[in-house]
């Protein structure tokens, strides 16, 4: 009978039978509420999720031109950057929009300095008088990881980003109204714009240049 047991039925055999059983059960439930009691524990824990935009304000660009001359040169510096575990970029027009986000666990300040010292030491990367602005680095917490992103497209060639936008602001005041929103933004979206039309002989009659204009 023994051997059609096996080894695992002989030791349940053995244990049902022990006089020990119920002191390790026993043993077992204090160990476990021990475990429950030493454990610390915090009603909103903290931890360390770092994210960053790093926003590139280019006016007067197209979207391509953005991504060609800032966007793909500033995703190669910040992949560097050690402990990043996402980077992703938004070209739009008259800026590009990077995002970095760092391994969870490492502390804010230090991934923040490390972002800082990739960006200003390396703003000889854009070429002289090509009209970027200083780079603003806005950091973000656990709290600012979006929850949906939405992407907004057409196959009409005679709708473009202004038509995208008109929908992407309505779509955003609905969302807005829904309960338990914190903040809903559109991105990508392009600002309005103002053409100035040059009149050259106005121009040298006040004795002007152009770079001296704008």
């Amino acid at each position: 009978m023994s051997d059609r047991l096996g080894f695992s039925g002989r030791v349940a055999r053995l244990f049902l039978t022990n006089q020990l059983t119920p002191l390790l059960a026993l043993f077992g439930l204090l160990l476990g509420l021990f475990a429950v009691l030493v454990t610390p524990r915090e009603e909103e824990p903290q931890i360390d999720v770092t994210m960053a935009n790093v926003i590139i304000p280019f006016p007067g660009a197209s979207a391509s031109q953005v991504e060609s001359l800032i966007a793909e040169p500033m995703e190669q510096v910040l992949a560097e950057i050690s402990d990043v575990k996402h980077l992703y970029s938004v070209s739009r027009p008259d800026a590009a929009v990077l995002t970095v986000e760092f391994e969870v666990g490492l502390p804010r300040n230090e991934a923040i300095v490390r972002l800082y010292n990739a960006v200003f030491s390396n703003l000889d990367l854009r070429p002289a008088n090509l009209g970027w602005l200083q780079p603003i680095i806005k950091p973000k917490g656990i709290d600012d990881v979006p929850v949906v992103a939405i992407t907004l497209w057409t196959e009409d060639p005679e709708r473009g980003a202004f038509d995208l936008s008109k929908v992407a602001h309505a779509v955003e005041s609905e969302l807005k109204r829904v309960q338990g929103a914190r903040n809903v933004y559109t991105i990508g979206s392009p600002d309005d714009t103002v053409h100035v039309e040059l009149d050259p002989q106005r121009l040298t009659g006040y004795g002007l240049t152009l770079p001296e204009l704008v």
